[in-house]
């Protein structure tokens, strides 16, 4: 069987560090490993028009936004398929296929639904686009029989739902066409889900605690230095705290051992520097400032691609359309497979129209 990633990000904004360590940074290196047959990147237009419908202008102008920020991160038009979600039509076509196999109340007791309902305070009236979401998703993982999924542990929830519509649908059709898909976490857990620089739970557009991929050097810098750390690191003689620093959890989700070489060759490792922190005698800003250099070091390529490519904004346009026609021919075949074991694909069977014609010849 081909292994095939499917994965993606709602265009409601610029991309952020959060989304480069929990998915990002990981489909650039299995991009690169040469281990995947293939790669499709979506841009969820569709998706996130469920909880933006009346501001349209926002998804729409955010495109060109997600599409710099994919290509400025280092992933290749040439090989992972980028493409638009509202322009492949056969989704929206298998996710009402789908429908007739989830009840109401299995997409309410989904974790994820649950909590992004109560996020955007849709308790009262929810917008049947959103609380659908579960099934939308799986019709964008099965239509191109993604079996590799990399995203964040949010999101196994709904990987599960799709894992149960594909055997729901396999054993009512009694077929093998739809595969099922694996979630792939990232391997640093400091990177399931970074937090926002106020040390919020969640890095989050909507709470201005993102550092954006786009972000300027200094603009970083800014951020970076009025992070939360611990409230109680009063003088740098005090011992200082880890858990909830969130200073710490961006070393351990950017830090390498070379880089102390670099740029602070006071410590052999990031263990040592939590050690010395623990005991007292560090201060938050030296530590800040470390981390700054790291991120900078880690940013700076991806802000300079991104300006050359920005320079030639038709060119981006031409991959996405590029890869919406690619991406479409792979979605009809698997549809034209899905209405096959349904038995609704009534002009291509033969089969059906010469027992329908023996029949009235009887």
């Amino acid at each position: 069987m081909a292994k095939t990633i499917l994965t993606g990000d709602r265009p409601t904004g610029k991309l952020h560090i959060g989304h480069y360590v929990g998915s990002l940074r990981r489909r650039v290196e299995l991009q690169n490993s040469g281990e995947f047959d293939k790669i499709f990147i979506m841009i969820a237009d569709a998706q996130a028009l469920t909880d933006n419908f009346e501001n349209p202008e926002k998804v729409r102008q955010n495109i060109i936004e997600v599409a710099l920020d994919y290509l400025s991160v280092g992933l290749d038009p040439k090989v992972s398929t980028l493409f638009i979600q509202s322009q492949i039509p056969e989704l929206t076509e298998l996710s009402f296929y789908y429908m007739n196999l989830v009840t109401v109340s299995r997409l309410q007791r989904n974790p994820t639904v649950k909590s992004e309902i109560q996020m955007r305070n849709f308790e009262a009236s929810i917008p049947v686009g959103f609380f659908t979401y579960p099934i939308s998703q799986a019709a964008d993982i099965t239509l191109f029989k993604g079996n590799v999924v990399p995203v964040g542990e949010d999101q196994e929830p709904m990987i599960e739902q799709t894992r149960e519509i594909v055997r729901k649908f396999n054993s009512v059709y009694n077929t093998d066409v739809l595969v099922e898909p694996e979630i792939l976490l990232p391997d640093n857990k400091a990177c399931l889900r970074l937090p926002g620089t106020d040390g919020k739970a969640k890095m989050s557009k909507s709470l201005g605690n993102c550092i954006y991929l786009s972000d300027p050097e200094e603009e970083v810098r800014k951020k970076v230095m009025s992070m939360y750390t611990d409230p109680t690191h009063l003088k740098v003689s005090d011992p200082g705290h880890l858990e909830g620093n969130t200073v710490f959890t961006y070393l351990d989700a950017f830090c390498k051992p070379e880089h102390f070489a670099e740029y602070l060759p006071d410590y052999e490792n990031l263990d040592e520097l939590k050690a010395h922190y623990q005991r007292g005698g560090l201060g938050d800003v030296k530590v800040k400032k470390f981390l700054f250099a790291v991120m900078q070091e880690e940013l700076s390529p991806i802000r300079a691609r991104r300006a050359e490519w920005e320079k030639d904004i038709p060119a981006v346009y031409e991959i996405l359309q590029k890869g919406c026609e690619d991406a479409r021919a792979v979605g009809q075949q698997t549809l034209a497979e899905v209405k096959d074991a349904m038995k609704i694909n009534y002009f291509s069977d033969a089969e059906l129209i010469r027992a329908q014609q023996e029949k009235y010849n009887a």
